[in-house]
């Protein structure tokens, strides 16, 4: 009989209620600001690192979870029973997690060669980051506990991450630019102008596709991008950053337009405030050009 578990890591931003009441295993990023190390989730809640940021002159940096880190959790799933491990990785563009999750595969079947026949690791890219993936493992989670098996899990996740992508719009670039991490960002030229971009995170890379000027019509322009692009009658979520209020304004117009609430309004965590700022909206959607 099958055991399936779903592995991944904490720039997911799933909350940690739902991490510890559906049982998924996430490895946390750690993070050093101002000369101070912690792990996202764990050591500091997504609240107090936005209070870190507004305080610190510095760029927060993470480091990526080691293959070591890797091998010593299949090693510790596979004696608690499991007989299939899902890991799902931030994007692979922007961190070296993804690759030593599959290095960390290879070097626990390694030491542990009776596993070969008895467990399954199945290492997916997410190509994004924050509940782009987080809300599909909270999913799975659901799927695997009425009894879906690991192929069916591994083919709904790679669809999601084949043809979802976040619509984001940062109210500031300074923090996307020290960071470097953005690209889409560093090529943006218009603030000078009161311009805003709107950002699509999707397919591993990062692109302006829109421009809004003034705060003023963040809502109405963030809204027209995403109906003009999402799939009909299919799920959004919303994810911000400290001021939950546009994320409120933009599920009001949204459902307005749609009929739909949003599955979830979410905060952006630790790693990927740390690259965009704690100031952002985003609407994470089935995109239909896809």
């Amino acid at each position: 009989m099958s055991k399936i578990i779903i592995l991944t890591d904490s720039c997911c931003d799933i909350p940690k209620e739902t991490i510890d009441e559906l049982g998924i295993k996430v490895l946390p990023f750690t993070l050093t600001v101002d000369g101070q190390s912690f792990r996202e989730i764990y050591d500091k809640s997504t609240l107090e690192f936005y209070d870190i940021l507004e305080r610190s002159n510095e760029i927060p940096k993470h480091s990526q979870i080691s293959p070591v880190t890797f091998a010593e959790t299949y090693k510790e799933l596979y004696d608690q029973g499991y007989t299939d491990i899902i890991s799902v990785s931030i994007n692979s563009q922007g961190s070296g997690t993804y690759n030593n999750s599959i290095i960390g595969k290879d070097d626990f079947f390694e030491s542990n060669p009776e596993a070969k026949d008895k467990l399954r690791i199945f290492n997916l890219d997410s190509k994004c980051y924050t509940m782009f993936y987080g809300y599909p493992i909270i999913e799975s989670v659901k799927k695997i506990n009425k009894g879906a098996e690991a192929e069916e899990i591994v083919a709904y996740l790679q669809d999601w991450f084949d043809v979802c992508g976040i619509y984001a719009v940062p109210y500031t670039l300074k923090y996307a630019k020290k960071s470097g991490r953005i690209s889409a960002a560093a090529a943006f030229a218009g603030e000078l102008l009161g311009l805003k971009p709107i950002i699509l995170f999707g397919d591993g890379t990062t692109k302006t596709v829109e421009k809004i000027r003034g705060e003023k019509n963040i809502v109405s322009k963030l809204t027209d991008c995403v109906e003009k692009n999402m799939t009909p009658q299919t799920p959004y979520l919303i994810v911000h950053g400290k001021d939950t209020t546009l994320a409120k304004e933009v599920e009001k117009e949204l459902i307005k337009r749609t009929g739909r609430k949003a599955e979830m309004l979410s905060y952006i965590g630790a790693v990927v405030t740390a690259n965009i700022g704690p100031e952002v909206v985003g609407v994470i959607v089935r995109r239909k050009n896809k």
